[in-house]
């Protein structure tokens, strides 16, 4: 069973915010559209484990530390024995291996995804060993994505390729597995020592009054929206949807791009743009936010909305 969901990075919903709102820089949108589509790779690899039937504690996308330094995990996987370690690639096209590098044709280089694995998988056996377990591990690069081809692909690597995930998950699912008290003290062990690393100093430069205004098509991306009968309408898509939600989505865009800044009416008001009235955003603000002040309206969260 998932012990740790995977939750969308914000460095991914920032950027996503800022392409809808400012002239991002072709390094960014790169990274942007890596980001974006590693995270979609491993959402399809958990509805794989999803699926799975044996007794296990499924942990997604950890990030630890250890003396040696920091390591980021795509899945670990807590059965009887062993601990299963994976590194979830969603490529697309044809690669192969030179030696020890790794390549998408004609030959741009990308970095060797067995290099990554055995870093990851040195760094959590000696962070597993300091506190106490000596759990043997079984760690594999998944390349996810069925347009996925590699030439030359080594021999007796720890890879599971597209065509043989089927095969390997049916496999895995037949383990026998019984799990105790120790097996569910690791998990919380790991869950408690991941960290939570702020983008900020990865972001693009980005300035309030420099960003367009308006309210973002939930959909589409879009700014061209309005709002008819109460609900806002994307001009580009034809997407309708409830302006509660809508305003409320504005909140944690600026929340996001925005941590230090106070949320008031206004705000929202001038941030959203559509929405002409401020009776109705400060509606929804005091149904969703407790107020401070009496005049001005300055709000902090009750409660986690997940809107995006």
């Amino acid at each position: 069973m998932s012990f740790k969901d995977r939750i969308e990075a914000d460095e991914i919903k920032i950027l996503r915010f800022l392409n809808s709102r400012m002239k991002l820089a072709e390094k960014d949108k790169i990274r942007f559209r890596n980001l974006v589509k590693g995270f979609e790779g491993e959402v399809m690899f958990d509805s794989l484990t999803e699926k799975l039937q044996c007794p296990s504690y499924i942990l997604n996308d950890l990030l630890l530390e250890t003396s040696n330094g920091k390591f980021q995990l795509d899945t670990v996987m807590i059965t009887q024995d062993p601990l299963y370690l994976f590194e979830v690639k969603n490529y697309e096209g044809d690669f192969y291996f030179e030696g020890d590098r790794f390549y998408a044709l004609p030959k741009k280089e990308y970095k060797n995804p067995l290099h990554q694995l055995q870093r990851s998988e040195s760094l959590l056996r000696q962070l597993l060993e300091s506190l106490g377990y000596r759990i043997p591990i079984e760690a594999y690069v998944v390349f996810i994505n069925p347009h996925f081809t590699c030439y030359k692909a080594p021999l007796n690597e720890p890879i599971i390729y597209p065509n043989q995930l089927p095969r390997f998950m049916h496999n895995l699912n037949r383990r026998p597995s019984t799990l105790n008290g120790m097996h569910k003290k690791l998990a919380d062990q790991l869950v408690s020592m991941h960290q939570i690393e702020l983008p900020y100093d990865r972001l693009p430069p980005y300035d309030y009054g420099k960003l367009k205004k308006g309210n973002i098509c939930r959909v589409c991306l879009s700014l061209k929206t309005t709002v008819v009968n109460n609900k806002l309408v994307c001009e580009d898509c034809g997407c309708h949807e409830v302006i509660d939600h809508a305003v409320l989505r504005v909140v944690e865009e600026i929340k996001l791009l925005f941590p230090k800044i106070k949320i008031t009416t206004n705000l929202v008001h001038e941030w959203g743009k559509v929405v002409e009235s401020k009776k109705t955003i400060r509606r929804i603000l005091k149904q969703n936010y407790s107020v401070e002040g009496k005049k001005e309206f300055g709000f902090i969260s009750l409660h986690d909305q997940r809107h995006f």
